[in-house]
């Protein structure tokens, strides 16, 4: 056996059977690693140029950007967010950015991260579409780049891993987040990370455990080696923590992940022979997990509140005043004097915070309606996009118009999926249920964790509104259901027999088809998600169903 069919074995032993130590001190060979990284970077660079190019169109504030852009901004020159002048858009459009903050702060509903993050292009690039929105660009061909090394590492194949992150790449919804100064690409983001790390520690900690055992025979009644140093569950720690920064959802998925961390690591005692491993591994594994995926994000939360914590007074005196008084007020009767006494007070006050926040969250948005909220029902089969921007009635002849007499264009950015990723993802994550309970497969379980963390928690929110693009967190697992799927197809047959050979081409063009049409889609698609222009009846061919409008 070579050392890559025993790396293969290592990781790919569904109900975590023991296994042998030389196979887990097998590593990948030397110019496989490299090929490996030279084509995710391929893919990076290419997803990195497809957002970022013509970036800065449409020259405007495109949909909830004109809060986010703005917000990223004051925290950057004020320390905390600052309500701003009517007309404030349009002048900043047209390059003035002084005498437009009131100073009063103004009511944030998501934690802090995100909008640094923006306003680090925009520091950069400065206050223009472009600048608050190259972040995101990058931060979207990072998550393409990660997405191929989760998928190598779950599947042991490059052509695989290389699949999952053209599918994410060439993805419409990806594309879009990617070029807009939203908050959910970098949600995303993280979480794909911190799964990846997850992923990476559940490989560390077998191949660990393994050394360590060696080939002697635990004990009766054995715990197992005590690991304390756990370097990718420190990553994903951080990963957590940057993610629930950024928004609160993650929490769900953090919930979910860390009990699967608990039950992979019972899953890895008990294949070295340690009995009741569920009810051990909780003690020996679980407990010093919390330091790495609680108490650690919970620290990298409250940090991320620095600016807020630093102006805590700021927004003692003014949030009375402002339109939310239900759900806002003076928390606080009296100053403290002292560093620790000022400290203590302002994490009070941020607690209180958090708490009108959660109330607006749940109750401030009860009653109202928006035309692009849409059912978690239909997200996976894009039942209801949402529209970016949109500019009607372009005369014939002009901006390169060419439509026919009697007839105009227009030009719109949709936040829709590319149908073949969605629709594809749909079909594999229904073979990932099945595979995952009749096969006990950990990488289908990854799946199933996946999306059920990131989409059926919406189900609690239904009656308010939500989009179609929070989904956005779910689709690297519907993504990696599908590489899954192909890679079930290519199948375990014995190396270089006809069976295997058959399994193989069958799942080669399998592959071929569904990249090809991918891209098809992808240029199909590519003018109502980058603003480009289109006569009415060009737009009229991409509107597949009445609910696309």
């Amino acid at each position: 056996m070579s050392l890559l069919e025993r790396r293969t074995t290592l990781s790919a032993t569904p109900r975590g059977e023991r296994l042998p130590p030389a196979a887990s001190r097998a590593r990948l060979p030397g110019s496989d690693r490299v090929r490996g990284w030279l084509a995710a970077l391929g893919v990076f660079a290419l997803a990195l140029a497809l957002r970022l190019w013509d970036l800065g169109n449409p020259r405007a504030f495109a949909f909830d950007e004109t809060y986010y852009a703005k917000d990223a901004w004051s925290l950057r020159h004020f320390g905390y967010v600052q309500s701003y002048v009517e007309d404030a858009d349009r002048a900043i459009l047209g390059g003035q950015t002084t005498g437009l903050w009131t100073g009063d702060p103004s009511m944030v509903v998501h934690p802090e991260l995100g909008k640094w993050l923006i306003a680090l292009g925009e520091s950069t690039f400065g206050m223009t579409p472009f600048g608050w929105r190259v972040s995101s660009a990058v931060v979207g061909a990072l998550m393409v780049l990660v997405m191929v090394r989760l998928a190598r590492r779950v599947t042991r194949s490059t052509a695989l891993g290389v699949l999952a992150g053209l599918l994410l790449c060439l993805d419409g919804q990806h594309l879009v987040l990617s070029r807009l100064a939203l908050l959910d690409v970098y949600l995303a983001f993280f979480v794909l990370c911190a799964v990846a790390c997850t992923v990476a520690d559940r490989d560390w900690t077998r191949s660990r455990l393994a050394e360590l055992v060696g080939e002697t025979r635990l004990a009766a009644g054995a715990w197992g080696p005590r690991l304390w140093w756990r370097p990718w569950r420190l990553a994903a720690g951080l990963c957590w923590g940057a993610a629930v920064s950024t928004k609160w959802t993650a929490l769900f998925v953090l919930a979910a992940f860390g009990l699967t961390m608990w039950l992979w690591d019972a899953g890895a005692r008990r294949s070295f022979g340690v009995r009741w491993a569920v009810a051990k591994s909780a003690v020996i594994d679980a407990a010093p997990a919390l330091a790495y995926v609680v108490v650690l994000p919970f620290v990298l939360y409250v940090l991320s509140w620095t600016g807020w914590l630093l102006h805590a007074d700021v927004y003692e005196r003014a949030l009375s005043d402002t339109q939310y008084g239900p759900y806002w007020g003076s928390y606080l009767e009296t100053d403290a004097t002292g560093f620790l006494p000022e400290l203590w007070q302002s994490l009070q006050s941020l607690w209180h915070y958090h708490h009108d926040v959660f109330s607006f969250h749940t109750r401030f948005l009860d009653d109202s309606t928006h035309a692009y909220q849409s059912s978690p029902w239909g997200w996976f089969v894009l039942n209801r996009p949402v529209g970016i921007s949109t500019e009607l009635d372009i005369a014939a002849g002009t901006q390169g118009c060419t439509a026919a007499a009697g007839s105009t264009c227009l030009r719109q950015v949709l936040l829709l999926g590319n149908p073949v990723v969605w629709w594809a993802g749909s079909v594999a994550a229904l073979w990932s249920l099945t595979a995952g309970l009749l096969r006990r497969d950990w990488r289908h379980g990854l799946v199933l964790v996946g999306l059920a963390a990131t989409w059926l928690p919406w189900f609690r929110y239904d009656d308010r509104p939500i989009f179609s693009y929070y989904a956005s967190a779910s689709l690297p697992f519907l993504v990696l259901a599908v590489v899954l799927l192909v890679g079930g197809i290519a199948g375990t047959g014995v190396a270089g027999s006809a069976a295997s050979r058959a399994r193989r081409v069958t799942a080669g063009a399998v592959a071929g088809v569904l990249l090809a049409l991918t891209v098809v889609a992808f240029v199909f698609f590519w003018p109502i998600w980058t603003d480009g222009l289109l006569t009415n009846a060009e737009w009229q061919q991409r509107m597949w169903f009445r609910r696309w409008i």
